[in-house]
């Protein structure tokens, strides 16, 4: 199994083990408006569109409100079928962060988590797709923002003017922080102000 599958199977579990009513990391969403979420996105295109399209969401909330009615392990068993058959092409290109992400977000959700170690090709997966989306998700800093991992890589995920703020942990911690979740472990230098900032940021992408 590739990384999107595999995290797509943990996450199910995830949610299965924490139950229909527990929260996450996505606002108000329990793990189960989070599994209605998925399954609108993969199997609904009438209404997936509301996710990114602001005029389309009334539309996309009542959607992903019937189906949260469901039962809770209908729709475990809807997110854990996968993708439909025409989008399994490119379910790694699709799903890689949306099933990593969100599995975190099931996990960090309750007191007391950690972080998970990931094996070496998982991290590298992860940094590749983490350079992609970067800019946007740091592009409304105010300071320089440079991601590092303890091994040497780096990136500059946006540029404005001379006041740094680097980020350094490994590439899983990095891409939940791009993502806006603050529930990460990294370490960041510059200016208390400027770190403060960016920790603060819109960092939807």
């Amino acid at each position: 199994m590739n990384l999107a599958q595999r995290e797509r199977q943990a996450l199910v579990q995830a949610m299965d083990e924490a139950g229909p009513d527990a929260p996450t990391l996505c606002g108000e969403w329990t793990t189960r408006d989070l599994a209605a979420h998925l399954i609108v996105r993969e199997r609904r295109p009438d209404a997936a569109p509301g996710i990114l399209l602001k005029p389309f969401a009334p539309y996309l909330d009542r959607v992903q409100s019937k189906v949260a009615q469901r039962p809770f392990a209908q729709l475990l068993d809807e997110v854990r079928s996968g993708p439909p058959f025409l989008l399994r092409p490119v379910d790694g290109l699709m799903n890689t962060t949306e099933m990593f992400v969100h599995h975190e977000d099931v996990r960090r959700g309750a007191p007391g988590w950690e972080p998970r170690t990931l094996s070496a090709a998982d991290e590298t997966q992860l940094w590749k797709v983490l350079q992609g989306l970067a800019r946007m998700a740091y592009r409304k800093s105010p300071v320089t923002v440079a991601l590092s991992t303890p091994d040497g890589r780096r990136t500059i995920a946006h540029k404005a003017g001379d006041r740094t703020v680097v980020l350094v942990g490994p590439p899983s911690e990095l891409l939940l922080h791009a993502f806006g979740r603050n529930e990460v472990r990294l370490e960041a230098t510059g200016a208390p102000d400027d770190v403060a900032l960016v920790h603060a940021l819109d960092r939807s992408v």
